[in-house]
């Protein structure tokens, strides 16, 4: 979906995101409040210099607006793989980015991610599955990595991964997959300004990923050690 379209049906009450070079930066209105609009748009890789005005955006709006809620409008096909942002350290620029959002939401951010279009590897770990909630289109395009390119790197034929795909969403991409893992807590469909307030005014407390992907039986043991670690006690395998 076209980001301006987006923003006309996400904001009817107006908004002034910008769009520079793919990243998109700006205020909305939503419900009388004022939210903070951060993103990317055509497909951007995310290289040394978007992950740094991301978090440029993201440390202004905790100095000159604490508290103001910062919705992340994702679509990326991750990390720039250029030899000039490996050597520049992009592990360490993404790792910033993530560390700005984290502490956005310690002094009080209500951080929202929403993938309109495609989010893929490390830059959707950096945004959408760093925020508070994450919520996808029905059309937007969610994966690791392809699986053309899974079986290059794991020497594990397609095939076999493409039988994998089908009763594994680890293996799968797509909204539904990481819907059914806890990764993304809904998919938006109708009235998405409807959506976005209630998004905003539910109250939120923890990290309920885990916990959703155990109810949906998308990721079946990731709750269960959590639960061990805290309790001191036994893994229970299966």
């Amino acid at each position: 979906m076209d980001w301006k379209k987006l923003a006309e049906t996400l904001f009817p009450e107006g908004h002034t995101i910008v769009e520079r070079d793919d990243f998109l930066s700006g205020a909305a209105q939503v419900d009388g409040q004022t939210v903070a609009v951060i993103g990317t748009t055509g497909h951007t890789p995310i290289g040394v210099e978007i992950a740094l005005a991301q978090a440029k955006a993201i440390l202004g709006t905790v100095r000159d607006f604490p508290g103001r809620p910062i919705l992340m409008l994702i679509d990326t096909q991750g990390q720039r793989l250029r030899h000039r942002d490996e050597m520049l350290g992009i592990n360490s620029y993404m790792a910033h980015l993530g560390k700005c959002v984290d502490l956005a939401r310690r002094k009080g951010h209500k951080i929202i991610g929403l993938v309109y279009d495609q989010a893929l590897s490390g830059g959707f770990i950096t945004s959408g599955l760093m925020a508070d909630a994450c919520h996808a289109l029905p059309d937007a395009t969610i994966r690791v990595m392809g699986l053309p390119a899974m079986a290059r790197i794991t020497k594990v034929p397609e095939e076999l991964l493409t039988e994998l795909a089908e009763s594994n969403p680890v293996f799968a991409p797509g909204p539904e997959n990481y819907l059914r893992m806890g990764g993304v807590e809904s998919i938006w469909e109708g009235d998405l300004a409807a959506q976005l307030r209630a998004s905003l005014a539910q109250q939120r407390s923890g990290d309920k990923r885990s916990a959703l992907g155990l109810q949906r039986g998308g990721r079946r043991l990731a709750q269960p050690v959590i639960d061990a670690v805290l309790s001191g006690g036994d893994v229970v395998r299966g």
